[in-house]
């Protein structure tokens, strides 16, 4: 679906246009931060539910800030989403071991390297608030930006014609 301003766009359009956009896995830098001590770093996600995925060992430094602090930033190529992380217990106990499913379809080299069955914790991030930059049907860049809670879209157009 390509957007244009001067069409009207719907909450659930908007959300249906960001997981698009998103496909079904990307390479994001995930943003934490504890006691103002933030760190960034590459995970790899599925989309999937309405939910952003991804898997990571319970015992790294970033996982460890996600246990003080679930508030989340994820960025890839002008899609930013805030939101709460959840613990949602080791990957090969989700039932019916979709993600491992698809972690394995479609991010076969990272599933391949770092699959430790005793270690690795599914994370779920559930979207609070979302930026999207883009360009419409006629070539000029806007934004989007979609609260989650309230169910509200609101389009920016920045370039003028």
């Amino acid at each position: 679906m390509k957007f244009s301003p001067d069409k009207d766009l719907t909450f659930p359009q908007a959300v249906e246009l960001m997981f698009e956009k998103l496909g079904t896995d990307k390479i994001m830098a995930l943003a934490s931060s504890v006691d103002d001590h933030v760190m960034v770093r590459n995970v790899s996600c599925l989309f999937y539910d309405g939910k952003v995925w991804f898997k990571t060992d319970k015992n790294f430094r970033k996982t460890q800030q996600l246990y003080q602090n679930p508030r989340v930033a994820l960025c890839w190529s002008g899609v930013q989403i805030e939101g709460l992380a959840q613990n949602k217990g080791l990957v090969v106990d989700e039932p019916g071991r979709r993600f491992e499913g698809l972690y394995q379809k479609y991010l076969w080299g990272s599933y391949n390297k770092y699959s430790h069955e005793d270690t690795e914790i599914l994370i779920e991030v559930s979207p609070k608030f979302v930026e999207i930059w883009d360009t419409s049907e006629d070539n000029y860049a806007y934004q989007l930006f979609l609260d989650f809670d309230a169910e509200t879209v609101e389009v920016k157009q920045y370039d003028q014609r």
